[in-house]
């Protein structure tokens, strides 16, 4: 099982797949690896795919301290590409993974290539926040296992597809059965809150694509337009009648359109 020991001696868990160009996949909030499960296979296809548990996630360490933080787990994902050689990497970031993928491109600019942002926001200070109920699910899970498979289930995919799609209903009950530790969730909520790029967003140069489900409430639809317009040139994709896992529900459309996006800033040319 391979790890990379990042600064701090923590060490997190990471798998590669694929070759190609490299593409980083960082999952969101409270996510292991395995968020990634239904559709890394589609750019495994033409990249080398890295995926990881951050920590507090998944085979990772699961320290305390220091706080968890975007800046944080970002140079985490340095010190993986650093771990596989990695000079620079497309970034394709899910929900915080977006949040960490926008600090990755502001912050350590140099190794990135075209950068994803799916289903993210700029921060609470100028993005539009989630509906209060949704943001209690986000910072705590429910007491009954049941409860918060039902609360996240409807947030992630329309009622439609969790009945045609029972494996992935049932990967959900795993993942509402075997929850991180409740610490864990709260620092990565704290993390997740806690992000602002606002103010750094417009000296972004990557190639950035924004994609986002229009009936998001998790991270409202709304964002994709304030980050898109933010970033100098980059593109937006609405994924109509996608919810907060609109990657998955509307896997097709999605990876068609990252993978067309990565194939039109290859590395050599940035």
């Amino acid at each position: 099982m391979p790890f990379v020991t990042v600064p701090g001696g923590v060490r997190l868990w990471y798998e590669e797949l694929g070759a190609g160009e490299p593409l980083l996949l960082v999952m969101g909030q409270g996510s292991d690896h395995h968020g990634w499960d239904g559709v890394r296979d589609d750019f495994a296809a033409q990249h080398r795919v890295i995926v990881f548990d951050h920590r507090g996630t998944g085979a990772s360490d699961k320290p305390r301290e220091p706080a968890y933080s975007i800046e944080l787990f970002a140079a985490d994902a340095v010190a993986l590409l650093n771990h596989l050689g990695i000079e620079r990497a497309h970034v394709y970031g899910i929900s915080m993974g977006g949040r960490i993928a926008q600090r990755l491109a502001i912050s350590h600019a140099s190794r990135v290539g075209a950068v994803v942002l799916g289903c993210t926001t700029p921060g609470n200070r100028m993005g539009v926040k989630r509906p209060p109920d949704v943001d209690r699910m986000m910072s705590t899970r429910a007491d009954d296992p049941e409860a918060a498979l039902q609360l996240l289930l409807e947030q992630m995919v329309s009622p439609e597809y969790a009945a045609a799609h029972p494996e992935y209903v049932e990967r959900y009950r795993e993942r509402a059965l075997n929850p991180i530790p409740p610490f864990a969730q709260r620092m990565h909520y704290l993390a997740s809150e806690g992000h602002d790029a606002w103010d750094e967003l417009p000296g972004i140069t990557a190639p950035v694509l924004v994609i986002h489900g229009d009936s998001d409430q998790v991270n409202m639809s709304a964002n994709a337009g304030l980050l898109a317009g933010r970033i100098p040139g980059a593109e937006l994709k609405m994924i109509a009648g996608g919810r907060h896992g609109f990657f998955v529900e509307f896997r097709e459309q999605a990876s068609a359109a990252v993978l067309d996006f990565l194939r039109r800033h290859p590395l050599d040319e940035l």
